[in-house]
């Protein structure tokens, strides 16, 4: 009995003991030390040591137990953009990667209690068996252009992956701008604002096409960046009932031009003598050129070989803006023309030397609509016609261009 006394408090402070481990917070930890997180761990892909990685997959990372502190992906001294989720949790290439180059992705992730570790991949991509570029792209490097102006991207062959090259085609401009991309052809797309380019504004095209599948097994080698400016907007309104010209300078009338247009009706060669109506876009000019009656041979009826100066282009059908080669009575008050915009040769004169590609002449007065395809006539279709050749079916905003 004696000792039974002394087992009995002993086994109540066991029990006292467990019950107070019992209630306390959880934590295994001594009174005043901080809990242990547990390792953050960044997984890359692709894995350290793949070989023959697709380009087009790009690299992404993810954390598991904490969040990603920093990304780093390098080719030899180049650095690839990337972008990180608003949690943290993953990182993904912003663009696809080189064929044919060796990567190395560095990656740190940190924990709760702010511990870093660090991963790291090393891998290869496929180099590319067929290959796709750019052949050409409008407007020209350092171009000065209007307000309308589209830009037209070329490739040297056929692209049938459409969606992934156009989310390769960056459009960068000062102000911000909504547009679409329209394929024309299999080797070419047009990229359209929604409104016309701000005046005075700078844009760039950077087309990220290296490592981009733009066919099966055919890969983009190289990226291509252009960079042009808007100049000021100039707007013509030709109205072929009043015969005048009206040409617009940011927004001002800064000349009215006395012209003639087409004489209408047409011939039995199939020559139609009607000006279009329509949003034309400048397309380019030349001090002289030599027009010649269509299908008409020399010492036939309606036959014609001159030379006409001062001429602005407007369609792909043999309209401009030039000098009238003569029949000055008609300027201002009849349409004489076989289809062009005839001015005065002073209104002629200072056109040309006003003129940007990618000017807007808006030509209202005529039964003949000017068709989409004929010529630059892009702003002929509204927006949402303009993206239904779109890949991607929506518009897209440009980037800020900064600098």
């Amino acid at each position: 009995m004696q000792s039974g006394r002394w087992i009995m408090p002993a086994a109540a402070g066991a029990v006292l003991t467990l019950a107070a481990a019992c209630s306390s917070s959880g934590s295994a930890s001594p009174a005043g030390k901080e809990a242990k997180a547990p390792d953050a761990a960044a997984t890359i892909a692709p894995a350290d040591g793949a070989k023959k990685v697709r380009p087009d997959k790009g690299v992404s990372v993810t954390a598991s137990s904490g969040v990603l502190e920093q990304v780093t992906v390098q080719a030899g001294q180049s650095t690839v953009d990337g972008t990180l989720s608003a949690d943290k949790k993953s990182w993904n290439t912003k663009w696809t990667l080189k064929p044919g180059a060796t990567y190395t992705v560095t990656a740190t992730a940190k924990n709760a209690n702010g511990k870093v570790t660090t991963a790291t991949s090393k891998f290869t991509t496929l180099k590319a068996s067929s290959t796709v570029k750019i052949s050409d792209v409008t407007p020209d490097a350092g171009e000065t252009v209007g307000v309308g102006m589209p830009i037209t991207v070329t490739f040297d062959q056929p692209v049938s992956n459409r969606a992934a090259v156009e989310k390769a085609l960056e459009v960068r401009s000062t102000s911000p701008m909504q547009g679409a991309w329209r394929w024309i052809t299999n080797e070419q797309a047009i990229f359209r604002t929604q409104s016309y380019w701000p005046a005075h504004s700078k844009v760039s095209l950077v087309a990220h096409l290296a490592g981009v599948r733009a066919s099966n097994g055919v890969y983009g080698t190289k990226d291509v960046t252009r960079n042009f400016s808007i100049g000021a907007s100039h707007i013509a309104k030709v109205n072929l009932k009043s015969h005048k010209s009206k040409v617009y300078v940011d927004g001002k009338l800064a000349k009215t031009i006395p012209v003639s247009g087409g004489m209408g009706g047409g011939d039995s060669h199939g020559n139609d003598f009607r000006t279009t109506s329509g949003v034309h876009l400048t397309m380019g000019k030349e001090p002289v050129v030599t027009m010649t009656s269509p299908n008409i041979k020399k010492g036939e009826p309606g036959y014609y070989h001159e030379l006409v100066y001062k001429d602005v282009q407007i369609s792909s059908s043999g309209e401009y803006m030039h000098e009238s080669p003569g029949e000055y009575g008609c300027l201002g008050h009849s349409n004489c023309s076989h289809g062009c915009v005839r001015q005065t040769p002073a209104g002629a004169k200072w056109f040309f030397n006003l003129s940007y590609r990618g000017d807007v002449v808006v030509i209202t007065g005529t039964s003949r609509d000017l068709e989409w395809n004929n010529g630059w006539g892009y702003w002929q279709l509204s927006f949402t016609k303009w993206m239904k050749e779109s890949a991607l079916k929506q518009p897209v905003t440009t980037t800020p261009l900064t600098g």
